[in-house]
């Protein structure tokens, strides 16, 4: 094994949307910037299997400031960062512009015009699935980034409380790979715990589990995405088929309607949890508009896939729903922000993409990848032009090579794999983290818990590929025992957040989000109040604050 010593201004890690703008804009001001990924850049991340949908705020185009905002509070439930809302409305048509610049294609034709509005009231663009990713990679490259692919970066170097560069290794070989940079961007996207949830089993929450380890603070984990899908098209397949329609036509096992909203709507599974499944996305009621609507954005998202499981929106029909829904766990602890350019507490290291916690909500993982990406790269710039010599104490590199070689040096243990089918089981269940109970949380932070002490260091790795599943398995239970402590520590029901046993929103108490970092070895949890000027008229009834009811009010 050969060791690579490799300096630079800038290191970006993580290669999607937000890696790539960020990797850009920090080369565009003359510095020195290296872009690693475990996977390929240009063909990883969830940038390369998101969704079809870009949504813009344009006021010469009729939308609308007042009505982007309120929909996204009253949705969050009043949890949104406003600033964070009002910058990605402000910059995302300039994103649009500047991708579009890059090669990134918007296909619908200008005669069926190029915008619409399919969540209103939001404007939105259609994108290429699988094609945002590529152009990037080329315009990366293009500007002058060195990209180096197939690097598994375990851990951040710190030089005197600062952070100073990584260190990771080949996933050809196992060679060492030191990075030593003046400033460091983390761009590895969320946690998605390896379940069904398309194409995005290689997001195993590794950039904030290395943040949490030197001692960022993080926001979050207490909110959780899920995604409904066919049973004969899981998501792991890629599958949206069937998605189209998120807001009509679901039915239950007796053919009774099941209200249903955004994506990450909760309904299906509440009633599932209450027993009417199966459940069923039926299309034989859709009118021959919705019908043909639906074509469409399949022929640009899934009519591969779509043809191969027989699913034809002409046919009609009824398509039963996988389980009780999947666990889509972007709502994992994130970065959390100390100022605008996307700095994290920790000198030196800043954060985009699904990484960073920005909390601006409904906004995807497309264009606040993009904008906070550029926000960082600016960050990270400015702050490595003020940076001289980086000199890392010779006892930290080679703590941090003993922990990263430690499971192909181990000869015998618990494969990676097989932990991580302990933690699928105990976690991904809809039970756990879609409708929650204190009792279940304990019990599943419990055997988490369990796991980290007896499973975690006796990982057992015998090739590289190997060595980055115990890696990535050790890091996604880390982000396991946030998200549950979080869960726990949040005692209400709000958002994307219902507990059984706290099925109302507690105001003002919990008009706050849940804030986290390691402290003396121990994970410390606490609440940070949202300014109270965003808070709602509590002289309001309960009834007019909220229009959404959950199970048990």
């Amino acid at each position: 094994m050969s060791e690579n010593v490799i300096e630079t201004d800038v290191l970006v890690i993580g290669g999607g949307i937000a890696g790539c703008c960020a990797a850009i804009k920090a080369k565009e001001q003359g510095l020195d910037v290296i872009l690693v990924d475990k996977g390929y850049i240009g063909k990883t991340g969830a940038t390369y299997g998101a969704g079809t949908n870009f949504t813009v705020y344009n006021p010469d185009m009729g939308s609308d400031y007042n009505a982007y905002m309120k929909h996204t509070i009253e949705e969050s439930d009043y949890l949104n960062n406003r600033e964070w809302t009002e910058i990605m409305m402000q910059e995302s048509w300039a994103l649009y512009e500047t991708l579009a610049a890059y090669g990134v294609e918007f296909p619908i034709q200008e005669k069926e015009g190029r915008f619409y509005t399919f969540y209103p009231p939001f404007l939105q663009a259609r994108l290429v699935r699988r094609g945002v990713s590529p152009p990037l990679r080329k315009q990366a490259i293009k500007t002058g980034v060195k990209v180096i692919d197939k690097i598994v970066v375990t851990d951040l170097l710190k030089q005197k409380g600062s952070i100073a560069g990584a260190i990771g290794f080949s996933v050809y070989g196992l060679d060492t790979y030191i990075f030593r940079a003046k400033a460091t961007v983390i761009s590895t996207g969320f946690c998605s715990m390896r379940n069904s949830f398309g194409e995005v089993h290689e997001l195993t929450g590794d950039g904030p589990a290395m943040a949490y380890r030197a001692g960022a603070e993080l926001i979050g984990g207490d909110m959780h995405n899920n995604q409904a899908a066919l049973a004969a098209y899981p998501s792991w397949k890629g599958g949206r088929a069937g998605r189209s329609l998120y807001r009509r036509y679901y039915i239950d096992a007796l053919g009774k309607k099941v209200g249903h909203g955004y994506e990450s709507d909760t309904t299906l599974e509440y009633a599932f949890h209450a027993g009417r499944g199966p459940l069923y996305h039926t299309l034989d009621e859709a009118t021959p508009e919705e019908i043909e609507a639906i074509c469409k954005h399949t022929a640009t998202s899934d009519a591969l896939e779509s043809e191969r499981i027989g699913y034809d929106p002409y046919k009609r029909g009824k398509y039963q729903l996988a389980g009780g829904g999947l666990t889509d766990i972007t709502g994992a602890s994130a970065i959390w922000p100390s100022d605008k350019n996307c700095a994290s507490t920790v000198p030196g290291l800043y954060a985009a993409g699904d990484s960073l916690g920005h909390m601006a909500f409904w906004w995807g993982g497309i264009v606040p990848g993009g904008i906070t990406g550029m926000r960082a790269g600016l960050g990270a710039a400015e702050y490595a032009s003020q940076i001289k010599k980086l000199v890392i104490d010779e006892e930290e590199l080679a703590k941090f090579k003993k922990i990263m070689y430690g499971p192909v040096e181990r000869k015998n243990g618990f494969s990676p794999r097989w932990v991580t089918q302990m933690l699928l089981h105990t976690i991904v269940p809809y039970y756990i983290l879609i409708v929650q109970h204190g009792k279940r949380l304990q019990a599943a932070l419990t055997m988490v818990e369990f796991f980290r002490d007896q499973y975690v260091p006796k990982l057992l790795s015998r090739d590289s590929h190997e060595l980055r599943l115990a890696h990535e398995t050790k890091n996604m239970v880390l982000n396991a025992e946030m998200m549950l402590r979080a869960s726990l520590f949040r005692t209400e029901s709000r958002a994307w957040h219902y507990r059984e046993d706290y099925p109302r929103r507690d105001d003002p108490t919990w008009l706050a989000w849940v804030r986290l970092k390691e402290e003396q070895g121990q994970m410390k949890v606490w609440k940070e109040s949202i300014p109270e000027k965003w808070w709602p008229d509590l002289s309001k009834p309960y009834e007019e604050r909220y229009h959404k009811k959950f199970p048990g009010e």
